[in-house]
């Protein structure tokens, strides 16, 4: 397993992989709005902003995998067979209680709002499957299964668009398209990082030499001891790395969740398409981060930990003093948003309002990759920012957007991306004084 960044020709064909499916889900997010009323998108949308979130709970392992293996060498199958077990769960528990609601209620809600998670957490897992083939020295096999699933969506959208399937439909064909690329990239993985080696017992009776090597690996990671001993550690860092991505999605759905309960779903199609090209940004950062990150982590391990914290919380005191400026705009802007909430907002303002949030989003995300990649004592400083972030939007979330919808959503975000900046840096800085 290597902790190399891939060179250029591979990053192409990653780079193209990845926006093949971006392009798909851009398109399969967009173009329905043409077929499908404005209640039904508005739904549609809704369910999609809401269950994004699942994408981050199945694709966490896949953090805490690579920054693992870019430092061990002898535990890496059991490293791998945990990531694919912490990220597999959640998928199967939704499609087990998506099939018997899609069979006897199928234009239902719920099977609408089971099929956007599943589809979501499906992701999350392909691509966490897809790191370990990166981190193995495959990559190609990421870009081939991604390239694969924004076909399938690109496929499934244009029949939506011809035939005029129901959401409910075009989200659970999706879906079945996703299983069948992420069963195939499962496959594709070596044999032992999806089931156990023989015990030690079993490897020793093959002979003497062989049981020494076997009882040496065998009784080190193979064995029931050492399987607890790594697990511990490796839930441990996977839900502090992974509650940070985690409180940071759960920001967006906040939003989708105070317009559906304050009677303003028909917004939430309109934010979901100003945010689409910031989502599409961010994730394509945030690709290239976890392509990165294997090197990362080898840089940043020891000393050089100290120098990715201090240029972390030096993006954080850029991020806080941009957040304030912000702030005080918006302040002075508020009476004359207030008088027109009734009449909407103009794309322009709310595409600068985006435009601020993805600026600040991405100075924070590079600063939390930095630290979460120096050592595992200060993990617990990310995951508390994003919470304070999360909590800052549904404050400002429920002061603001019944009244102003979607920018008054938009706002909400970018103000609470300073206060997540506020308390990282805080943090660092107390951490550092001990």
């Amino acid at each position: 397993m290597g902790a190399a960044v891939p060179r250029p020709a591979a990053m192409v064909r990653l780079l193209a992989g990845r926006g093949a499916f971006r392009a798909g889900t851009q398109v399969a997010a967009a173009a329905p709005a043409t077929v499908w009323d404005g209640p039904a998108f508005g739904h549609y949308a809704a369910a999609l902003g809401l269950c994004a979130w699942l994408l981050l709970v199945a694709d966490a392992p896949e953090k805490a995998a690579l920054k693992t293996l870019a430092r061990v060498s002898r535990i890496g199958p059991a490293v791998a067979r945990l990531t694919l077990v912490m990220a597999a769960a959640p998928v199967l528990v939704l499609l087990a209680v998506l099939v018997p609601v899609a069979v006897t209620a199928p234009l239902s809600a719920a099977t609408l709002y089971l099929a956007a998670g599943a589809w979501s957490a499906c992701t999350g897992l392909l691509m966490a499957v897809s790191g370990l083939h990166r981190v193995r020295g495959r990559p190609a096999l990421d870009s081939t299964a991604f390239g694969a699933s924004g076909g399938v969506v690109l496929a499934v959208t244009a029949a939506t668009l011809w035939i005029g399937w129901p959401p409910q439909a075009h989200l659970l064909l999706v879906l079945a398209g996703m299983v069948a690329v992420t069963c195939a990239a499962l496959a594709a993985l070596p044999r032992d990082w999806l089931r156990p080696p023989p015990s030690p017992a079993a490897v020793g009776g093959a002979g003497g030499g062989g049981g020494a090597v076997g009882g040496g690996v065998g009784g080190g990671v193979g064995g029931e001891g050492g399987r607890r001993r790594l697990l511990r550690p490796m839930v441990r860092a996977t839900w502090l790395l992974g509650v940070a991505d985690l409180c940071d999605t759960l920001c967006f759905a906040v939003v989708y969740l105070v317009l559906a309960v304050s009677g303003r779903t028909d917004q939430s199609g309109v934010l979901y398409l100003a945010l689409l090209p910031a989502v599409a940004v961010c994730q394509l950062a945030i690709y290239l981060l976890r392509v990165a990150q294997p090197a990362t982590s080898r840089r940043l391990r020891g000393p050089g930990g100290r120098a990715g914290r201090a240029r972390a919380v030096r993006l954080l005191r850029r991020a806080e003093r941009a957040g304030a400026a912000v702030a005080a705009v918006l302040a002075c802007a508020a009476p004359l948003a207030w008088t027109r909430a009734d009449d909407g907002v103009p794309v322009a303002v709310l595409g600068a309002l985006v435009g601020v949030v993805l600026v600040l989003f991405l100075t924070v995300m590079y600063a939390a990759y930095l630290v979460e990649n120096t050592n595992n004592d200060v993990l617990a400083v990310t995951s508390a920012g994003a919470f304070a972030g999360l909590v800052a939007t549904v404050l400002l979330g429920v002061a603001v957007v019944p009244w102003l919808g979607a920018a008054g959503g938009v706002a909400a975000l970018a103000l609470a991306v300073p206060v997540k900046a506020h308390v990282m840096r805080r943090m660092l800085i107390s951490r550092n004084s001990e």
